[in-house]
């Protein structure tokens, strides 16, 4: 049986993700319950970049648990200031922990870590490209607030190229009946077309509008994001994007009174503060929904599992991903690992999309992988 890990909430079946927040649900109202429930447990946290609510939220769920924690939130106090590759930090702190949760600024460092782990992984932000237990807080956020997690009409305003909160969001909420999408940015930040290809081929209608007064007023849920400044390649860049979208109380009055306003924060000035005193703001909330998801999560995690090193797939022969951004740039040890998908050729850790012609019969043992 192969270790699990969670890079992706397409990593769990519906079933599964039901059962996780159903969980969570009960441990919300019976805290007690679950005291000792990880006790002699341990849980890595390797926080290769800044973190205050997902670090914070996964170390109190733990302990909640009446579990422990070993790591690091700042890569210069490891061995990682010495140059110590991913490969040989995870391969070591898996021998100890029974569990990894890893955030990292390059894209598909989660399942890279995955590879070379003996404990289960979860993915708490690989750059911009997935954040899938953000995603778990937001639906327990939705189920808590609005009640259902189908048949509503969400608003998605910000850096949506770059925001991972938002690409995980998207691709869990495609999974359920009736939902569909309005897309709030400006042309330079708006969904990568993988994740409208995504909309599509799952049949949910959106809209793209570079109005948030304009769009307000036909959601039932908007999720707003800061326009992310560490993502941009020059000050410059990041400074035409800052304030496009503030979310104020002039803005507010053209919302439905349901709605229900989520964001994964921090915040920089998209929303005014005069709008956290307003019953539909649920973003201080979502934060401890988020511990009690987690705690859920830790559980399912933990279920079961055994401490073992998996195989590692073959590498396809050619070139290294072509997303400047991906985890395989830094980390040359790594098999090279491409998909086909009904877009093309995509890389395995970071989902991009890649140029040049396909030709079949790949060296991986997967026979959806391909050579290039």
């Amino acid at each position: 049986m192969k270790t699990r890990h969670l890079i992706d909430l397409d990593d769990l079946s519906l079933d599964e993700l039901d059962r996780i927040l159903d969980l969570a649900k009960v441990i919300m109202e019976h805290p007690p319950y679950y005291l000792d429930s990880c006790h002699g447990r341990l849980m890595a946290t390797l926080f290769y970049e800044p973190s205050t609510r997902t670090q914070m939220s996964f170390q109190s769920a733990i302990l909640k648990l009446g579990g422990q924690i070993i790591g690091f939130d700042n890569p210069s106090n490891s061995s990682v200031s010495k140059g110590e590759s991913l490969k040989d930090t995870v391969r070591v702190v898996s021998n100890y922990a029974d569990l990894v949760v890893i955030r990292h600024p390059r894209e598909g460092t989660a399942k890279a870590a995955s590879l070379f782990s003996r404990s289960p992984v979860i993915n708490a932000g690989d750059g911009g490209h997935f954040h899938p237990t953000q995603t778990l807080t937001d639906l327990f956020t939705l189920l808590n607030t609005k009640g259902r997690l189908d048949h509503l009409t969400i608003g998605l305003c910000g850096d949506l190229k770059n925001g991972r909160t938002v690409h995980s969001l998207v691709k869990t909420l495609i999974r359920y009946p009736g939902n569909r999408f309005v897309l709030i940015s400006t042309p330079q930040l708006s969904l990568p077309p993988y994740m409208k290809a995504l909309l599509s081929k799952a049949g949910c209608d959106y809209i793209e509008s570079a109005s948030l007064q304009e769009a307000i007023g036909e959601v039932d849920v908007l999720y707003m994001t800061r326009i992310q400044q560490e993502r941009f390649a020059s000050a410059e860049e990041y400074q035409k994007q800052k304030g496009a979208f503030v979310l104020n109380m002039e803005i507010l009055k053209k919302a439905r009174y349901g709605l229900k306003i989520l964001h994964p924060l921090p915040r920089v000035d998209e929303i005014d503060y005069a709008v956290d005193d307003d019953p539909r703001a649920v973003y201080f909330e979502q934060t401890e929904y988020g511990m009690f998801a987690r705690m859920a999560l830790i559980l399912h995690m933990l279920d079961g599992s055994k401490k073992q090193l998996d195989p590692r797939p073959e590498s396809n022969a050619g070139r290294c991903c072509e997303n400047p951004r991906c985890i395989t740039r830094t980390e040359s040890y790594l098999p090279r690992l491409f998909k086909k998908t009904a877009d093309g050729l995509c890389c395995e850790y970071c989902d991009a999309k890649q140029s040049g012609s396909l030709r079949t019969g790949g060296t991986g043992t997967d026979s959806s992988r391909v050579d290039i």
